[in-house]
């Protein structure tokens, strides 16, 4: 069964909100057997026109657990700490080979 992965984009308008979500996600990610690989950090874009404002990546054993993460009650729980802490945030599950 192939991995699954997170990526996400966002812009973090309230920094100090933000941290509350910082401190609450990875236990949720790490309960659904999940682990960061990229959590903000420097980037350049090498082709085409996205201009990412902060990423973070995550690693799953498989699409259905990373599915099951996002709809736990521990992640709704973490994603509520986020609301209104950013101008975006925008989150793609891909299936891994």
């Amino acid at each position: 069964m192939p991995a699954a992965y997170i990526i996400v984009d966002m812009k973090i308008t309230d920094m100090e909100q933000y941290k509350q979500y910082m401190a609450a996600a990875p236990a949720a990610v790490a309960a659904a057997g999940g682990e960061y690989l990229v959590r903000g950090g420097r980037f350049e874009t090498m082709e085409g026109d996205w201009k990412p404002a902060r990423i973070a990546m995550l690693r799953f054993p498989s699409y259905e657990k990373a599915r099951a993460f996002y709809d736990d009650e521990m992640y709704r729980a973490a994603r509520t700490k986020r609301l209104g802490a950013t101008e975006f945030f925008n989150m793609v599950l891909v299936e891994g080979v």
